[in-house]
């Protein structure tokens, strides 16, 4: 992975960069996105793929470009503020009361006819995979009815 300061714009005491961002896997397919930080906020605006990405692989490219992006986007002194948030993930309540939202989020998108995984994933911010986990979590603490009957 790479990331490489592109350009950078002033207005007064405020400055935007922007950053090209190449991640190429060993099967050959890449990755190039545009991220921009302004203040402490650091966001992808662009996001290109060859061979074209999965909605699962989207789900996880922030979890892909986090770190190496935080590091080349964020100054050395602003990254031992307790106060700089890398994730612009939503506020997420933990235990029961995360489980109940879960089941919650799952149900409303099943009566409108929509991907309940995909749902739970817009809600908590998190990836396919850990959604999956909440929503595996729900059903075993009852507020979601069983996948398939146990024998």
């Amino acid at each position: 992975m790479s990331v490489r300061h592109a350009w950078a714009v002033s207005d007064g005491s405020t400055t935007t960069s922007w950053f090209d961002v190449r991640l190429t896997f060993a099967d050959g397919a890449r990755v190039d996105a545009l991220a921009v930080r302004c203040g402490e906020d650091v966001r992808v605006e662009d996001v290109r793929a060859q061979p074209p990405l999965s909605l699962d692989d989207l789900a996880v490219l922030a979890e892909w470009l986090e770190n190496p992006l935080f590091e080349a986007c964020v100054p050395a002194p602003a990254r031992r503020a307790p106060t700089v948030s890398r994730r612009a993930r939503p506020q997420w309540p933990r235990g029961r009361e995360g489980r109940r939202l879960v089941a919650q989020e799952y149900r409303t998108a099943r009566e409108e006819g929509g991907d309940p995984v995909l749902a739970v994933m817009r809600a908590t911010g998190h990836s396919r995979r850990r959604s999956l986990r909440l929503i595996g979590q729900a059903r075993d603490e009852g507020f979601l009815t069983p996948r398939r009957a146990r024998r």
